[in-house]
């Protein structure tokens, strides 16, 4: 019996590599891709109009099947989260500028009247997903 046992772990040892071999077939960088920013760089940023106003926050990152960002979620309005609205932008319609001390920051061509005018969203934790905001109807 213990010849058995042996020779059956044997063999679960001896197959561990040719298993992590099919495991493997996952491309793998050796560098990272010039210009790659992370989505810390982007998540809870201000956002600024052209004119250098603070118009809102982005409270969330939204990326397709296919791993493109397609759009911020980006909150407005409020004061200490009373009265706040989260609203869904192109994720082109923001840009990066930098300020005089050479730090990046982002810009949307709109102003804040225009972002506490559009439609507003909830994020819905059972599903997932940001859903609209029965309130803003």
């Amino acid at each position: 019996m213990s010849k058995l046992a042996f020779t059956a772990a044997l063999v679960a040892v001896l197959s561990i590599p040719a298993f992590a071999d099919t495991m493997s077939s996952a491309q793998m960088m050796r560098a990272m891709p010039p210009d790659s920013v992370t989505v810390t760089d982007w998540y809870k940023q201000s956002v600024y109009d052209p004119n250098n106003n603070k118009i809102g926050e982005v409270m969330d990152v939204l990326v397709d099947k296919s791993g493109k960002i397609t759009s911020l979620i980006v909150g407005v309005g409020g004061f200490l989260g009373v009265d706040s609205k989260d609203v869904a932008v192109p994720f082109d319609a923001v840009h990066v500028t930098s300020k005089d001390n050479n730090k990046w920051y982002l810009v949307m061509n709109t102003t804040k009247d225009e972002l506490k005018n559009a439609p507003g969203f909830t994020y819905d934790r059972n599903s997932t997903t940001w859903m609209p905001d029965k309130k803003s109807d």
